[in-house]
């Protein structure tokens, strides 16, 4: 399949043998599917939402080849956009979640062979106070979790990091307040965790949760108010619900549109970077990205 322009975008700053095997991988693909294919690498930290913010309308695809923390700054600018590229996610971070709800090969190589074939899948984006994100917004467990893994462990755990780091934070969490209004409906609740959830996948692991799905306008929404073990179990069986079906240990309800205040000020964690605040309200763009994907992908 042949198109005007695409570009590459991806971490200039890895080690020198490592970016001359990732393009020598990906480059000759992705190329035989484009007329120019321009490669932008990334020096500084917004060096890709800068390259994002700056594609004129020429361009056709834009392959973001990165983990989530790339992905997430290339969507923010692209989702401003008027004119947006279909975007096409090569893993190339630790956990790469949302190319894995994609059904985006983990291998490289096999990942470009599947997005240069030119598949295409409108998805929904979440939009927030703060931006725009893929995958989740999560305020609680979730966000100290993320806050507690230190660099060491993640230079050598990988993937494994996030829950060591979990484990950690378990024992020690606090129920909070929380005020959620969901399409108009006011529920008060105490939770350790609330996750609003477009992706279904985080720290490599799908979130069991059974009307996941990126084309129907409605984020999941999963409030947990223990990190007990029944908790798990729970999680394991979970149905969608309503308001009146809130009882036990979590609850699982969709929406359009979600406000979420607590009784204090509480950091928030956006798709892995922890940046964002409450009060926060978080709306569904249906189907406002087109994406790259592999011909048999779900």
């Amino acid at each position: 399949m042949s198109q005007r322009k695409a570009v590459l975008i991806y971490n200039g700053n890895a080690g020198q043998k490592q970016i001359d095997k990732t393009l020598g991988t990906v480059v000759p693909i992705l190329a035989q599917s484009a007329d120019e294919l321009l490669i932008k690498p990334t020096k500084h930290q917004d060096d890709a939402r800068r390259f994002c913010e700056n594609l004129d309308s020429s361009v056709d695809h834009l392959y973001i080849l990165g983990g989530d923390g790339t992905v997430h700054q290339c969507i923010n600018s692209i989702s401003k956009l008027d004119h947006r590229p279909a975007v096409g996610i090569l893993p190339g971070g630790t956990c790469n979640d949302f190319s894995r709800a994609l059904g985006i090969p983990q291998n490289l190589q096999k990942a470009a062979e599947a997005l240069a074939a030119g598949h295409k899948r409108m998805i929904d984006v979440c939009k927030s106070d703060d931006g725009y994100f893929l995958n989740f917004w999560g305020i609680g467990l979730i966000t100290e979790a993320s806050s507690h893994i230190n660099e060491t462990e993640k230079a050598w755990l990988g993937k494994i990091s996030y829950f060591t780091s979990a484990l950690r934070t378990m024992t020690s969490a606090n129920p909070f307040p929380v005020k959620l209004t969901i399409d108009g409906e006011v529920k008060e609740d105490e939770a350790v965790m609330v996750l609003v959830m477009n992706g279904h996948y985080i720290g490599t692991n799908r979130v069991p949760l059974p009307d996941a799905n990126l084309q129907d306008g409605l984020a999941d929404v999963l409030i947990c108010r223990n990190t007990s073990l029944g908790a798990l179990r729970e999680l394991m069986t979970m149905e969608q619900g309503t308001f009146d079906d809130f009882k036990g240990e979590l609850s699982y309800i969709q929406a359009s549109r979600i406000e979420i205040e607590t009784g204090r000020e509480m950091d928030a964690d956006t798709d892995g970077e922890v940046y964002g605040k409450t009060p926060c309200t978080i709306e569904v763009k249906k189907h406002h990205l087109t994406m790259l994907v592999p011909e048999d992908s779900e």
